[in-house]
C-alpha cells in the first residue's frame, strides 16, 4: 500500500512540477514579447525558484527514503543540478543580466518540462502497476 500512495503523490507532485516549469516558460517568452519587464519578471519568478527546487529534492529524497532505487535513478540528475545551483548561489534570476541568459534559461526549463513529462507518465505507469498488483484477482492466474 505505502508503494501506491508514494506513487500517487509522485504523480501529483511531477504534475505540480510540470506546471511551474511551464509557467517559467511562458513568463520567459512574456519578457522576450516585451508584455513584462525584466524587475517583475525576476520578482515572480525567484517567488517559486527555491520552492520548485526544494520539492524536487524532496521527491528525489523520498524515493530515496522508501528504496524506490529506479526512480531514485531517474530523479537523480535533476537534484544534482538543483544542488548544484544552490550550492554555487545561482538559483536567483538577476533582472540586469537576464536578457544576456534568456536563451539558457528557456532551454533549462524546456529541458525541465520535457523531463517531468516523462517522469508523469512514469510515476503514473508504477501506481498502476502497484495497485495491480495489489488486486486480489492479479494473484489468481
Amino acid at each position: 500500500m505505502s508503494e501506491i500512495v508514494l506513487f500517487a503523490c509522485s504523480v501529483v507532485v511531477s504534475g505540480l512540477l510540470l506546471f511551474s516549469s511551464i509557467y517559467f516558460i511562458v513568463m520567459m517568452a512574456d519578457l522576450e514579447c516585451d508584455y513584462i519587464n525584466p524587475i517583475d519578471l525576476c520578482k515572480s519568478l525567484n517567488k517559486y525558484a527555491l520552492t520548485d527546487m526544494a520539492v524536487q529534492c524532496v521527491l528525489f529524497l523520498l524515493f530515496v527514503v522508501c528504496s524506490s532505487w529506479i526512480a531514485a535513478l531517474i530523479q537523480l540528475p535533476l537534484f544534482v543540478f538543483h544542488c548544484s545551483r544552490i550550492l554555487k548561489k545561482n538559483y536567483l534570476f538577476d533582472p540586469t543580466e537576464i536578457f544576456r541568459t534568456l536563451s539558457a534559461y528557456k532551454r533549462v526549463y524546456a529541458v525541465k518540462a520535457v523531463f517531468h513529462v516523462f517522469c508523469f507518465f512514469y510515476f503514473l505507469y508504477r501506481m498502476v502497476a502497484a495497485i495491480a498488483a495489489t488486486h486480489p484477482l492479479a494473484n489468481k492466474a
